[in-house]
């Protein structure tokens, strides 16, 4: 990246920072918001756990293909055009997933919701390399997720803080959830106010763009990006369909609990993110270390489903795994990359990772929505959400796997430069 002339003043740092930040807060909480419903949804529109499945597994589809060419663009177009206007398409996403009564109309919305907000986090991701790269920039990196955590917190709380609106069925609810897009695209437009003026000043870390789009240097990425896709890939396969989908259901199934209660506990992992993922981002920035760090983070994964399967172990502790493992490895992931990835391809490197993590994600939604309805999952009949607990403990201990690997790999690199 290119040297500044000066740094951008404090105002315009904390204008910025809290700008992203409330862009990853509404992203979250829309995304979030079908969770809560997803009884409702069942009960009044008669949606099966594969129509469920289906409504966040669409909003990774596009991003298979999209998000790719979106993190290309990115270095080529600018990260403030791009973070405006896919914050706009997220918002009429958002929009027609509220008003929409038919399924289809529905998954519509959802899709448009991802089209723009995958996308848009890439390019979000280089921004803040761009303002605090070599500024303790995992700690803002870490910061930037935690509050996005929030949106998630906010949107599995959303069932007591908004009562009202549940009580009245499941649109008002996503009405809210729009309103959370439209605060994201306020913040969209203040970010590319101040962005614009900073960059014109010289003060941010900005490189160049390439002459032209090269596909060919998604070969360039040695083996520990690989490592590190992989870790993404298979962690966020297991947590977001989980938490994000199934989890409130299969809590008010398989343990009795009301919605408002099963949606406090799934919150909670959320809200430990909130706290501790900065506390991650200052201790990678600090030590460094970060193989190991996601070495622990991958195993608490699926430790933390093989107490949810033990009908003897309280669900607290499978929560409380949750959240150390949520709120540490995304602080841990997310800045390594521009430790194996160069400065002008950060976007088509985010972007790659994203577009697997999006396929991930699309699969383990179906495969789990799937598995319930083969096993004919419902209060009346628990047993059948064994499968999908079965699923995603053998997913996240392949995300251990890919840990291991990248700790071998950096220990090897470290070996051969310190020499015989």
């Amino acid at each position: 990246m290119n040297q500044r002339t000066r740094l951008p003043s404090f105002k315009a740092q904390a204008i910025m920072f809290t700008a992203a930040a409330l862009l990853m807060l509404g992203n979250n909480y829309v995304y979030d918001s079908i969770g809560p419903v997803a009884d409702l949804l069942s009960r009044q529109l008669g949606f099966t756990q594969t129509q469920l499945g289906t409504l966040n597994a669409i909003y990774s589809v596009p991003n298979i293909f999209l998000v790719l060419v979106g993190g290309v663009l990115t270095d080529r177009l600018g990260v403030r055009r791009v973070v405006f206007w896919t914050t706009f398409i997220c918002l009429v996403g958002a929009v027609l997933t509220a008003l929409g009564s038919h399924f289809g109309v529905m998954v519509l919305g959802r899709l448009l919701f991802g089209v723009g907000a995958e996308t848009m986090i890439v390019a979000l991701l280089v921004a803040l390399v761009q303002w605090f790269d070599g500024r303790y920039l995992a700690l803002f990196l870490a910061l930037n997720i935690s509050l996005g955590r929030l949106g998630s917190y906010l949107a599995d709380r959303s069932p007591s803080f908004a009562d009202s609106l549940y009580a009245r069925g499941w649109q008002p609810p996503l009405v809210l959830a729009a309103g959370f897009a439209a605060l994201s695209l306020a913040a969209a437009a203040v970010y590319f106010l101040v962005d614009r003026r900073e960059a014109a000043r010289g003060t941010l870390a900005i490189a160049p763009p390439g002459e032209r789009v090269d596909w060919k240097n998604m070969l360039r990425f040695g083996f520990g990006y690989w490592c590190i896709a992989g870790i993404c890939v298979t962690f966020y396969s297991v947590i977001l369909p989980f938490r994000s989908t199934f989890a409130i259901e299969y809590f008010q199934h398989a343990h009795g609990m009301s919605l408002a209660a099963a949606s406090k506990i799934n919150s909670y992992v959320f809200l430990a993110a909130v706290v501790a993922t900065p506390l991650f981002g200052l201790l990678v920035d600090r030590i460094g270390h970060h193989a190991q760090l996601l070495v622990v983070g991958s195993l608490l994964l699926p430790l933390s489903f093989v107490c949810l399967a033990s009908s003897s172990v309280s669900l607290w502790v499978s929560t409380a795994l949750l959240g150390v493992s949520f709120s540490m490895v995304p602080a841990v992931l997310w800045p390594a990359v521009p430790r194996v990835a160069a400065a002008a391809l950060l976007g088509t490197a985010y972007g790659l990772m994203t577009m697997l993590q999006n396929a991930g994600l699309t699969l383990a939604n179906l495969i789990a929505g799937y598995l319930n309805d083969r096993g004919g999952a419902s209060a009346a009949h628990v047993q059948g959400y064994a499968a999908m607990l079965w699923f995603f403990g053998l997913l996240s201990l392949a995300g251990f796997v890919f840990a291991l690997l990248l700790w071998r790999h950096d220990a090897r690199a470290q070996s051969a430069q310190l020499g015989p």
